[in-house]
């Protein structure tokens, strides 16, 4: 995708203005800031934009992970919704999932609204959204949650997890801790009346994916994670797959990348495939324009979920763009960290295909095994 005068300027807005700039400029965001963090407390103007008749449309996002810049990952999709619509996207970034279903119960009648969320949310609050499209990653319209160990631990099986400590990702995430939580209960543990209190046959601690996973890595009193694929599967052999889930082999877009990453860990379970997650829009907004951004991202070319060059990355996270041509060996801790990270911030998903609530029914479904309110969560 060429550069161009927009695409410039969003860069230089969002490296300027940052979280704290863009939060709360939207009409649905309430004064109170819930887990989102609302800002500067705005009326819904149009800050960061120089045209006053382009529409603005807000964009909830909650990172996965505690490293990531969200408005960073995306910015090559609202690049190209910009380009092809009249239309400035108002990025919200909120803390949490519960933070942006909060938002998303927010929004009224005058709001447009656009979010990326977990799969949860289409159960939590089913009247207050609309199933923008599935995000696919490299072709595959499912994932996987994965319970993990250290390579040295004692624990062999999940049942050995009783009395024992495992982190989690959010109380509402599904890969990352409604799925390990049915997995453990299969296992023949107590789970009480979790997530929404603690379990009874083991200690939970929630966090998100990555915290997760660097808490077992890094604290022997964690006894294993549950998280999604994408954070802890680079730590996993392929063998162990292999041996434990054809479903994953054939079908996540992680296994060619298995065992990639230091430290080993070793694969306790594996979830079934589960839906992956999706763009969503406020039910009350029913302008034309809301489709017609629903299509041009289910029509967008692959290059509207890619950034330009990891040099353009690097720019965004003030990271040195030399480190990305430099041999390995000439890397210190910090340097391969920084690489690390501009690497983890390319866009998860590669493309928007069609769905609808029923695609996320597996997900109801899990609610009701594990006897969730999800309008309490």
């Amino acid at each position: 995708m060429s550069d161009n005068k927009w695409s410039a300027n969003r860069r230089r807005f969002v490296k300027t203005a940052g979280a704290a700039g863009v939060v709360g400029l939207a009409g649905c965001s309430g004064d109170d800031g819930g887990d989102g963090e609302n800002g500067n407390g705005s009326d819904g103007g149009t800050a960061g934009s120089s045209d006053s008749s382009t529409t603005e449309v807000t964009w909830v996002m909650n990172p996965a992970e505690e490293e990531i810049d969200i408005q960073v990952q995306y910015q090559p999709l609202f690049e190209y919704i910009e380009s092809e619509a009249d239309v400035e996207i108002i990025e919200q970034p909120t803390a949490s999932y519960s933070g942006t279903a909060q938002e998303l119960r927010r929004a009224g009648e005058g709001d447009r609204v656009f979010a990326d969320t977990s799969p949860g949310a289409v159960a939590q609050i089913p009247e207050e959204i609309n199933v923008t499209g599935m995000r696919v990653a490299y072709g595959a319209e499912k994932y996987f949650s994965l319970i993990t160990t250290r390579a040295d631990s004692d624990i062999e099986e999940l049942s050995d997890l009783e009395g024992e400590v495992v982190a989690s990702a959010a109380p509402t995430s599904v890969s990352g801790t409604l799925f390990p939580l049915l997995m453990l209960s299969n296992a023949g543990l107590d789970i009480g009346e979790a997530p929404s209190s603690s379990p009874e046959a083991f200690e939970l601690r929630t966090s998100d994916h990555s915290t997760a996973r660097e808490q077992l890595i890094q604290d022997d009193r964690i006894a294993a994670a549950g998280t999604g694929a994408f954070s802890t599967a680079a730590h996993v052999p392929q063998e162990q797959f292999d041996e434990m889930s054809q479903e994953f082999v054939d079908i996540s877009a992680e296994y060619d990348g298995a065992g990639e990453d230091d430290p080993e860990l070793r694969l306790l379970a594996v979830s079934d495939p589960i839906p992956r997650a999706p763009i969503v829009s406020n039910a009350a907004w029913e302008e034309s324009l809301k489709d017609e951004i629903r299509q041009l991202m289910i029509d967008a070319p692959q290059e509207a979920f890619e950034h330009e060059s990891q040099a353009d990355i690097a720019e965004e996270l003030n990271i040195d763009p030399e480190i990305l041509d430099m041999d390995e060996s000439e890397l210190s801790d910090a340097q391969q960290d920084e690489l690390n990270l501009v690497e983890a911030h390319a866009l998860w998903f590669s493309g928007v295909v069609e769905a609808s609530t029923s695609d996320y029914d597996p997900v109801a479904e899990l609610g009701q095994e594990l006897g969730l309110e999800w309008g309490d969560l």
